[in-house]
């Protein structure tokens, strides 16, 4: 096989994951702005907005006190099918308050392909907190759409950037649970072809993989009330 030189954004994510958390972990952090972009809608309802009335106690209250294990969160089939030649336990990245923030990451070069899948969780102090900050973070994903059934909200965008002729295709779900916040992020690249993997086979790997998520955060939750 020969040697293929990667771009930079991508080795970036391949440095080892200690250099990651030594520049510091950040769930609502924004990719880079792509040279050219492809975003999927999925329906045309707009993210929720918030009240402007006072939080109800209901609202108010927590329904999960912890952040789940985002690397349980997905099954070792899952991983292999899309993150072929993955580790299937991934990696976590440390976090400076594991018990309200936490990410596991899968990257894997399988021939020429390159994919990179990420989970994280976001415990925030209310669900009306949870319901700013899953905005702020929509906000600055334009082009996406609303993904129905998931969560009390959920929200999903794919963009394709171009790095020395090297296309990546990187898709984003996000939703938020009460006062939970759960963020997908899957990309791929094809080093041979210099081409990316389709918007569709992207964004429907990042929304199984966060249902997947969601789910493992409802079974485990702590606490009680819903959002």
């Amino acid at each position: 096989m020969r040697s293929l030189p990667l771009p930079l954004a991508l080795t970036a994510r391949l440095t080892p994951v200690a250099v990651l958390a030594c520049a510091g972990w950040a769930l609502s952090s924004t990719p880079a702005t792509p040279q050219a972009s492809t975003g999927h809608r999925s329906e045309a309802s707009a993210p929720e907005q918030s009240s402007s009335a006072a939080p109800s106690p209901s609202a108010a209250a927590k329904s999960y006190s912890t952040a789940s294990s985002p690397c349980s969160a997905v099954s070792a089939s899952t991983v292999g099918d899309l993150v072929p030649g993955a580790k299937p336990a991934g990696k976590e990245i440390p976090s400076t308050d594991p018990k309200l923030r936490r990410t596991c990451s899968w990257n894997a070069l399988h021939g020429y392909d390159y994919h990179w899948l990420d989970i994280s969780y976001e415990i925030n102090g209310s669900v009306d907190e949870a319901k700013q900050e899953y905005q702020q973070q929509v906000s600055r994903k334009s082009g996406g759409g609303t993904v129905p059934g998931l969560g009390d909200s959920a929200y999903s965008v794919v963009d394709l950037s171009t790095e020395d002729k090297q296309q990546t295709r990187e898709g984003v779900v996000i939703v938020r649970v009460s006062n939970a916040l759960v963020v997908v992020t899957y990309s791929g690249s094809d080093f041979d072809t210099k081409k990316a993997p389709g918007t569709d086979e992207i964004n429907k790997g990042a929304i199984k993989v966060a249902r997947s998520a969601v789910g493992a955060l409802v079974g485990g939750r702590s606490g009680s009330g819903s959002g």
